[in-house]
């Protein structure tokens, strides 16, 4: 038991790495546009300084404190993970990962960067080990508001947006991609996913993921 649990966390944070690199990589190919939640990194960190990561994280820091404060109650162990792995490996993946001129080559890593998040958050969110501070917030406005699943996020996402966009964040036909496909290459990877988990593990876990 202890050692399924220990291969679960591995695959959770393995998996937040890999969705690092694929927001780094749509970072790279940027003229295509990035996520909702990209722009306002990027824009915050275009007007204030500091790094894309550095806001990744007080962004996230922020939205953990209210929903604590919100809902009178911690998040998880997972979230807290999730929200300095991944500021801290968008950094290293930037400082890494070479810069890339003309629309073609933008385009190419901007595709390579949305597929490699759809693994990378099929990855991380099939060992069932807690969701990020962004997904925290998504439940406060459904508990809350009684708003759906699909409003809530959409909420969310517009108002980062337009506050991404104000400060100077690249909007453009990538980020309608994004808003509309990632959601669907998720759930095309989390079968083979679930598959590499359990490969791993070396037996089924009730407590992964499900796949319907």
């Amino acid at each position: 038991m202890r050692n399924s649990i220990l291969k679960r966390w591995i695959f959770f944070i393995a998996g937040m790495i890999i969705l690092s690199l694929g927001i780094t990589l749509t970072i790279k190919g940027r003229m295509l546009g990035l996520a909702p939640w990209d722009v306002l990194h990027y824009g915050l960190w275009q007007t204030f300084g500091l790094t894309i990561g550095s806001w990744a994280i007080i962004v996230g820091a922020v939205i953990v404190i209210f929903t604590a404060v919100a809902l009178k109650r911690l998040p998880k162990l997972g979230v807290y993970i999730n929200m300095f792995t991944i500021g801290i490996f968008i950094d290293i993946f930037n400082f890494l990962l070479p810069d890339v001129d003309g629309w073609i080559m933008h385009a190419l890593i901007f595709t390579a960067g949305l597929f490699v998040m759809a693994f990378g958050i099929a990855f991380y969110i099939t060992p069932n080990l807690g969701a990020g501070p962004r997904d925290t917030l998504m439940l406060f406005f459904i508990e809350k508001f009684n708003l759906k699943l699909s409003s809530a996020r959409n909420l969310m996402e517009i108002f980062a947006l337009i506050a991404g966009f104000l400060l100077g964040g690249p909007v453009f036909i990538g980020t309608i991609i994004i808003v509309f496909l990632l959601g669907r290459l998720i759930e095309k990877f989390l079968p083979l996913t679930r598959r590499l988990l359990v490969k791993f593990i070396g037996h089924e876990d009730p407590d992964i993921i499900k796949i319907i």
